[in-house]
């Protein structure tokens, strides 16, 4: 790989339009890799109606592997359970190889609070009610046209990052396409108060529809539904209070005393991704690049992972330790996510529509697998958490381990947490011979070095000597020769291809 010498500061910065997780955590990542961002949001506060309600155990990996989980972990309601198409068995995650085996209840307000509390922690810039217009593209960098309070103005950056939602203004004006699928179902949702609430966790689903209540914070309650009229292309109106009554008591018996909405709304299951997540000195991020029907609340947490992603190619590009095919990378691995993505949402959403006595069988044959085989529950809960992503390595002498998440092992020594010494966002070498044979110290921008051995490692770890580790959590590189020397080289050779050295480092 080239290696490239140190850029101007102008040429370093970063624009990203859009404010909700996926921005603010994008630009965290930047500022940590020491790349200045720019976040531009068109909301002056904070969107009190959550769309999102949960953080799923890859997301919280994500945030452990930064030290930013504490707050979620303190303020979430965990779940040990998941749904699936509102079966009545449900995805079992207390099993999962995690130290986060469940989902977080919280709402994507206060998700959102806390991200922005992290950026700005780091450094990044927000700007609140200034919206991303347009952009032209040109050499070296991209030139953003930003409307705000005062009028319009432009801001130049050495890339701009759509991070701005679904009608992304970003991918139109970059000529990206966004294939898919239109809206052929309309669920509907309504934030209330319920004089009656029925019990925890409550759901159910006949040939007439269905509907899940959940507590949000201040007492209210999300009512979730579809029913047999949902299968429309037609636009019905907005959803009024009388309505959602009169459907969650047809579907459940009971409108269980529900008054004084706070967000009423419909949602579509118009489904697309993106043909590319890059274009020249253009990226998408989620659900700029991915739309889908909200099953699972999977949605917010993919595209939290994309930034993560992301964010250290972009820094390793901008800080001259890598060249475009680490950008291009980008789109090589999250796409086919995004893929999955589609197809399991697609797949949960015919379940869920699934009205007709033959469809009821289907979801009753689905359900019952999911309650008595124990492998098939936890392969699915762990696709759908994002625990089994893989980014496949073009090497096929590569050991199997790399581009699999790593999880959290515990090391011998003080420092305890595999996911704490990633906390720098570097690429961490792991030296785990008894006798530390890799020898000196490795540490250098971009990278750093730990000696210890693993207690109690999982099988497929027991054999490994060295290993390479990404900034977000998935193996480069995994040794396992027994030769000093052979493994010294191999592992220099290793990091010189995944982080190499600027000029002015040699």
């Amino acid at each position: 790989m080239e290696s490239f010498g140190e850029k101007p500061e102008a040429d370093r910065h970063v624009v990203i339009a859009g404010g909700g997780p996926v921005g603010l955590w994008l630009a965290a990542e930047l500022r940590l890799g020491g790349i200045p961002a720019t976040v531009v949001e068109q909301r002056t506060e904070i969107d009190q109606r959550s769309k999102a309600l949960t953080v799923h155990p890859r997301t919280l990996e994500v945030l452990a592997s930064r030290g930013a989980h504490g707050p979620f972990l303190a303020e979430g309601l965990t779940i040990p359970f998941g749904h699936f198409a509102m079966l009545d068995d449900r995805l079992d995650l207390r099993e999962l190889d995690t130290p986060y085996p469940y989902t977080l209840f919280l709402p994507q307000a206060r998700t959102e609070e806390l991200l922005q509390e992290h950026a700005l922690g780091l450094g990044a810039t927000i700007l609140r009610g200034h919206r991303v217009t347009g952009f032209t593209e040109s050499g070296g960098s991209v030139t953003v046209q930003v409307t705000g309070p005062d009028g319009a103005y432009e801001i130049e950056g050495a890339h701009l990052v759509g991070c701005d939602g679904t009608g992304s203004t970003v991918r139109a004006t970059a000529g990206i396409d966004f294939p898919g699928t239109p809206s052929t179902v309309l669920g509907w949702l309504g934030d209330v108060f319920l004089d009656n609430p029925p019990r925890t966790g409550f759901s159910s689903f006949t040939d007439r529809g269905g509907v899940m209540v959940a507590p949000l914070p201040g007492g209210r309650f999300r009512i979730v539904g579809v029913s047999p009229d949902s299968l429309t292309t037609e636009w019905p109106g907005d959803l009024t209070l009388d309505e959602l009554r009169r459907r969650t008591a047809t579907v459940a018996g009971d409108d269980f005393g529900m008054r004084d909405p706070s967000w009423l709304s419909r949602f579509g299951n118009a489904t697309r991704l993106a043909a590319a997540y890059r274009r020249g000195r253009v990226l998408l991020a989620g659900d700029a690049a991915h739309q889908h029907f909200p099953t699972g609340g999977v949605g917010m947490n993919v595209g939290i992972q994309d930034a993560h992603n992301l964010g250290w190619k972009l820094a390793a590009t901008l800080n001259g330790r890598a060249g475009e095919d680490l950008l291009d990378s980008y789109h090589a691995e999250r796409h086919p996510v995004g893929a999955q993505l589609v197809e399991h949402s697609r797949a949960q959403t015919a379940l869920m529509t699934a009205f007709t006595p033959e469809g009821l069988d289907l979801r009753s044959l689905f359900s019952g697998m999911l309650a008595t085989q124990p492998a098939f529950n936890r392969a699915l809960a762990e696709r759908l958490t994002a625990l089994a992503v893989h980014y496949p390595s073009a090497d096929p002498a590569a050991h199997a381990l790399t581009g699999t998440r790593v999880p959290d092992l515990a090391l011998t020594g003080p420092d305890k947490s595999l996911f704490a010494l990633l906390r720098p966002g570097a690429h961490l070498l792991l030296d785990l011979t008894p006798d530390g044979a890799l020898g000196h110290d490795r540490t250098a921008p971009g990278l750093t070095a730990h000696t210890g051995t693993l207690d109690r490692p999982p099988a497929a770890w027991s054999e490994l000597r060295a290993v390479l580790i990404r900034p977000d959590g998935h193996v480069a590189w995994a040794g396992t020769e027994r030769d000093a020397a052979a493994l010294s080289a191999a592992a220099e050779a290793a990091v010189a291809k995944a982080v190499p050295r600027t000029r002015d480092q040699r």
